[in-house]
């Protein structure tokens, strides 16, 4: 059985696979954008600081989840349904990661339309003309927000790992722990996008995406095993 440690190194890597099976065809087309715009510059500098950005925001999610999954333990042992809503958490990780494989339809949250929309189309639109490294930490933290259903998934994860937290704090530092691990995972395949800019380098990404699905739907087993044994 995974251990608690070992939730944070599945995570890590299904984030580096989901980076190469679907980062690269929903985000690539951002990452490569702002590589494009920064013709005649080094780009790594910037795209760290634009993918810091990003996992600080994941983090951040990452850590209000967790909160949410420890104020939820506690609320749960007082009306005495805390294992239904932990198994209900593990079945929502497993139907997210049968999603996001291709297994079952859900719509498209699982999509490679990543444009931002709205306010975030607009200051992205802004900072994304800036001739400012330092700017990419803020577009990075902006463009974490975007709707993606892989970080769905993991932020469903945080919530479910903050459950086993005995207090909030605890709950938000798990939280924020495992979606930074799960943001790390992902920097790889977009730092190399960054550097290839041509997207037709990776035409099979679908046994790889299907790999991190795998990984996901593992997690929630375990949940769902540990909720039925606690």
């Amino acid at each position: 059985m995974l251990s608690t440690e070992t939730i944070y190194f599945v995570v890590l890597s299904a984030g580096f696979a989901l980076g190469f099976g679907h980062c690269i065809g929903m985000c690539g087309p951002i990452v490569a954008s702002l590589s494009l715009s920064m013709r005649g510059r080094k780009v790594l500098v910037p795209h760290l600081l634009y993918n810091a950005g990003r996992i600080t925001t994941y983090g951040l999610l990452g850590g209000i989840m967790g909160v949410a999954g420890s104020f939820t333990r506690v609320v749960t042992e007082i009306a005495s349904i805390q294992k239904g809503v932990m198994i209900f958490a593990g079945l929502l990780i497993i139907m997210l990661g049968l999603a996001m494989g291709g297994w079952i339809p859900l719509g498209r949250i699982f999509g490679e339309d990543c444009a931002p929309m709205g306010f975030l189309a607009r200051e992205f639109g802004k900072m994304s003309e800036t001739r400012s490294t330092v700017a990419f930490y803020p577009l990075g933290l902006l463009l974490g927000l975007l709707p993606c259903g892989p970080v769905y998934t993991a932020l469903v994860a945080a919530a479910r790992a903050g459950m086993e937290a005995t207090h909030s704090l605890n709950g938000f530092i798990i939280g924020m722990s495992l979606m930074l691990c799960f943001g790390l995972g992902t920097v790889p395949a977009l730092l190399l996008v960054a550097k290839l800019v041509d997207l037709r380098w990776l035409r099979s990404r679908e046994i790889i995406y299907r790999i991190s699905s795998v990984m996901m739907i593992a997690v929630g087993i375990y949940f769902v095993v540990r909720a039925i044994r606690y």
